[in-house]
C-alpha cells in the first residue's frame, strides 16, 4: 500500500515538474520575438511622381534649355569708317555715317602728330607732298580682313588726298573690298583723288563717293542719309 501511495506521489511530482518547464519554455519564446512597436508602409511611387521626377530630370533639362535656347546672332559690323581730320570737319561726316551705317570708326593719326597752328601745317603738308612723304599711322586695326566696306574720309588738301591716306591704301589691302570714299573742302570737290584711290587699289570696288563743304560738314545729316540711301547701304 505504501508503495502505491509513494508511486502515486511521484508521478504527481512529475507531472508538476513537466508543467513548470512548458511554461517557462513559452515564456522564453514570447520575450525574444517582440512584436513591432510601428507599422512601416513600402513607400508606392505613384504614376504622376514618377512623370514629375521624369520632367525634372537634369539630362531633360539640358535638352529642353538646348531646344529652346535662340542662337545668338552676329552682330560685327561688316563696315569700317577710316577717316583723317584736322580741323574736325571730316571727323564729324565720319561719326553722322558711324551712326547711320552702323560701321566702326578708325582715325587716321600721325604717329608724330601734326601741329595745331594751321600756318605751319601748310608747310608740313606741302613739304610731304612734295617729297612723298608716307608718315607713319599710330595705332593699327585689328580684324580688318573682316570688314567688307570701308568708308574712306578725309579733307582736300591744294587738289589731293593727306599724304596719310596714301600711307593707308600702302598698309592695307582691300583687294575684294568696297571703298566708299567722302571729302570735305572750300569747294574743290574730290579734285582727282577718286581715280588716284582707284588705280592703287585695282582690286577695289570703289563707289560714288559723297562732298561736302565746311559749312555742311557741321550738320551732315540729312545728305549722310541721302547719299547712304542711294548706294543701299543705310542700316
Amino acid at each position: 500500500m505504501k508503495k502505491k501511495l509513494f508511486a502515486v506521489m511521484m508521478a504527481c511530482m512529475m507531472a508538476s515538474a513537466l508543467a513548470a518547464c512548458g511554461s517557462t519554455e513559452n515564456d522564453v519564446e514570447e520575450h525574444t520575438v517582440p512584436e513591432p512597436s510601428t507599422t512601416v508602409e513600402p513607400v508606392v511611387e505613384t504614376e504622376s511622381e514618377a512623370e514629375t521626377e521624369k520632367s525634372t530630370s537634369p539630362a531633360d533639362t539640358a535638352d529642353e534649355a538646348t531646344e529652346t535656347e535662340p542662337e545668338p546672332e552676329d552682330t560685327a559690323a561688316t563696315g569700317l569708317v577710316v577717316y583723317f581730320s584736322w580741323s574736325g570737319n571730316t571727323e564729324s561726316v565720319a561719326l553722322e555715317i558711324q551712326n547711320q551705317s552702323g560701321a566702326d570708326t578708325f582715325r587716321l593719326v600721325p604717329a608724330e602728330p601734326y601741329t595745331d597752328d594751321y600756318d605751319a601745317l601748310l608747310d608740313i603738308a606741302q613739304e610731304e607732298q612734295r617729297n612723298g612723304v608716307r608718315p607713319a599711322i599710330s595705332g593699327s586695326i585689328e580684324n580688318f580682313d573682316s570688314y567688307e566696306v570701308v568708308y574712306l574720309g578725309f579733307p582736300n588738301w591744294w587738289g589731293d588726298m593727306p599724304m596719310i591716306i596714301y600711307s593707308f591704301l600702302d598698309d592695307y589691302d582691300l583687294s575684294g573690298k568696297t571703298i566708299v570714299p567722302f571729302v570735305t573742302s572750300g569747294g574743290s570737290g574730290f579734285s582727282n583723288t577718286i581715280s588716284t584711290i582707284e588705280s592703287m587699289e585695282p582690286d577695289a570696288d570703289v563707289l560714288g563717293g559723297l562732298s561736302l563743304g565746311s559749312s555742311q560738314a557741321a550738320n551732315p545729316g540729312d545728305a549722310v542719309a541721302d547719299w547712304l540711301s542711294g548706294l543701299g547701304l543705310a542700316e
